[in-house]
Formats: C-alpha cells, structure tokens, sequence
C-alpha cells in the first residue's frame, strides 16, 4: 500500500499554493504578444506557503 506523505511546509489556505499567476490585460503588445501582469497571493506574497492552523487545545470537564 502506498503511504501517504504531508507536504513539508504548509500550503496557504487562499491560494492552495499557487501563489503567483500572470493575468493578461487583453492588450497586444508591438511584436504580438499579449501584455500580462504579474500577480502574487496577498495572503502569503508569492511564496505559497502558509502558517500552520493552531491546535486547539484539549479541554476536560468535569460533571
């Protein structure tokens, strides 16, 4: 059976670590190509890792 690994870093939330895209204007440049623009997540700037969620912290209560 194969074993499941977990990413070394955690993954940001918002972006599922694809932190960066390149979004075209719609605009066509002077040689053809399309005008782009670079754009990084504003959760984690660019970097596609995130904070770890916090633990919750285990509670007992007695009756």
């Amino acid at each position: 059976m194969p074993q499941h690994t977990r990413p070394a870093r955690p993954i940001c939330p918002n972006c599922d670590g694809f932190a960066s895209a390149a979004i075209a204007t719609g605009l066509r440049l002077t040689d053809g190509s399309r005008d782009t623009v670079p754009v990084n997540c504003p959760a984690c700037h660019g970097t596609g890792t995130g904070t770890a969620p916090a633990r919750r912290a285990l509670t007992t209560t007695r009756r």
